[in-house]
Order: C-alpha cells, then structure tokens, then sequence
C-alpha cells in the first residue's frame, strides 16, 4: 500500500512540473529526425524531454533547458539550415524566460 501511494506521489509530482504550450511551425521541421509538417502542435516539456504532438505526428527529443534574463513576447524558433533543411534546434516560450535547446 505504502508503494502504491509513493508511486501515485511520484507520478503527480512529474505531472505536475510538465510545461504544456502551443507550437506552430511556418515550414517542414526536422526533430530527433523526423520531419514535421507545417502547423500547430501541442509541446509538453518535463526535465528534459520535449515531445511535440499533432493528430497525425508525435516526435520526442532529448533538450536541454536554459532560463534568459528577460521573458520571451512570443513563442518563436530558431533552425539549423545547413544542408537545406530545417532543423528545428531551439524554442524560445513565449511569456516566459526559458528556452528549449534541442540536443
């Protein structure tokens, strides 16, 4: 019982610290290898893991998470583009100070 109630604790903690926002993409995006169509998308982030879904997609990626002096105004990305495509490599969230950079 005693387990149960640690696992449930430890579950809701996690829940918790997840930072859900909006995410929408003007062009194919490459993430963890997959290309995202253009769109919007839903992003969870918890520790760091950042999972970015769609009805159709959902990709995952290792990130490491960075905190800026003064708050974003609006989300935005920023891509690698050295072979043509674009690779999706930091998020900045909007109403906030943190930054999600792509490992």
């Amino acid at each position: 019982m005693k387990r149960l109630i640690l696992t449930a604790l430890i579950c809701g903690v996690s829940l918790v610290s997840a930072k859900t926002f909006n995410l929408k993409l003007h062009q194919p995006s490459i993430v963890s290898g997959t290309e995202l169509a253009p769109g919007n998308y839903k992003a969870e982030l918890t520790d760091n893991k950042l999972v970015i879904r769609s009805k159709q997609q959902s990709v995952e990626a290792a990130v490491t998470v960075e905190n800026e002096g003064n708050k974003f105004r609006g989300t935005s990305v920023r891509y690698q583009n050295g072979d043509g495509t674009y690779r999706l490599q930091e998020i900045r969230i909007g109403g906030t100070n943190t930054k999600v950079v792509l490992n």
